[in-house]
């Protein structure tokens, strides 16, 4: 079973809809022991790094992620959620993360083109790194595989765990792997037939 983490942050709906439509069992919940109970979890989010993560202490739930992934579940963080597992943010200050994947959440804005927009939303291309290993979520997937994104803050000082990146203006992370731990800075359940082949690899990676 999936277990999609439910902390008040994020589109647990169509998250929930697209694990169901590539045939996983999967719940929407916020109880430690439903999600201690599944075989792997799913941590979304949209929205400010330093609410978010407020979220998840004021509910217990962060040091139940923490131990389920310390415990070798495989657990997936999607856009916020991704962000959600690095060290810290500078995000509007600095906030504390989950440290489950070595690495700094930084601004867009210091490293692309001043005449971009803020924030990268829409549609780009995955370059895929060659050091994935067997269980990465991107192995039906190929390099311009396009995915959708929405953010201002990207995942820095991180490259030993990058599984993909794209470009807008800037090399920016799009994927990173710390053992069982992944996050996608883009949006599978936004992002048509290859979002699908993303979610359904992480339902067959093994512990």
């Amino acid at each position: 079973m999936v277990a999609i983490v439910d902390y008040g942050v994020g589109n647990l709906f169509s998250l929930k809809s697209s694990f169901a439509r590539v045939g996983a069992e999967v719940t929407v919940t916020g109880d430690p022991a439903v999600l201690h109970a599944a075989d792997r979890i799913v941590l979304p989010g949209v929205g400010a790094f330093g609410d978010a993560a407020a979220k998840l202490r004021a509910t217990g739930l962060d040091k139940t992620i923490i131990d389920e992934a310390h415990r070798g579940k495989p657990l997936l963080g999607i856009c916020l959620g991704m962000q959600l597992l690095f060290d810290r943010s500078f995000e509007y200050g600095e906030h504390r993360g989950l440290g489950l994947v070595p690495g700094n959440v930084r601004p867009i804005s210091e490293v692309i083109p001043a005449d971009l927009k803020i924030p990268h939303i829409g549609w780009n291309a995955l370059t895929l790194t060659p050091h994935r290993d067997k269980n990465c979520i991107f192995r039906d997937n190929k390099n311009g595989d396009h995915v959708y994104f929405v953010h201002s803050y990207y995942a820095a000082d991180c490259a030993e765990s990058v599984t993909a990146v794209t470009e807008y203006g800037a090399k920016l992370t799009a994927a990173v792997q710390n053992g069982n731990v992944y996050g996608t800075q883009f949006h599978p359940e936004k992002s048509g037939p290859v979002g699908l082949t993303i979610l359904k690899s992480f339902c067959e990676v093994t512990p």
